[in-house]
């Protein structure tokens, strides 16, 4: 029974997930009766991690917006994973949405996390490596219970826990 179990604390997304989702909410706006005639653009830029909303109103920016993370959620990708980062008038009287994709665990949070392991008393030990937190302890039920006490953290990314054994 000394075997060590850990798992990963991460915040990968499935880049392939969000461009289905990014896909479908395209077609969505496409169809929609309240978007016919309407300027709409979604520029997805895969490696600065942004997706850029046109429309020629406020109103319409934002019901794009909201069918953009409809459409992601129903992909399994969190709502926490997208936030407004600016918002800006454009040319011909159009508004621009530029959204953030959040896929990493920040400096900042990651120090939490592990503040919050180690003040649980549970006797496992949690480690910083890069863009993950790997947790690892004696006992499968103390990984779980720090699971769960790292759901009930205000944490902006969306943590998903990999790598149980």
């Amino acid at each position: 029974m000394a075997k060590e179990h850990s798992f990963d604390i991460t915040a990968e997304l499935d880049a392939q997930e969000m461009k289905n989702a990014l896909e479908q909410a395209k077609k969505e706006i496409n169809n929609r009766y309240d978007f016919k005639g309407v300027t709409t653009e979604i520029d997805y830029n895969e490696k600065a991690k942004t997706i850029a909303l046109t429309a020629s109103s406020d109103s319409k920016a934002e019901a794009m917006m909201d069918i953009v993370i409809s459409k992601a959620i129903k992909r399994g990708i969190p709502a926490k994973a997208i936030n407004e980062h600016a918002r800006s008038q454009v040319g011909g009287g159009n508004t621009k949405i530029t959204l953030a994709i959040i896929d990493v665990i920040s400096k900042e949070d990651a120090k939490k996390i592990t503040k919050a392991i180690k003040e649980s008393k549970l006797k496992v030990q949690a480690q910083i490596r890069g863009e993950e937190i790997r947790v690892t302890g004696k006992s499968i039920n103390d990984l779980q219970s720090c699971i769960a006490i790292v759901k009930n953290l205000d944490i902006d990314a969306p943590l998903s826990f990999t790598n149980l054994k």
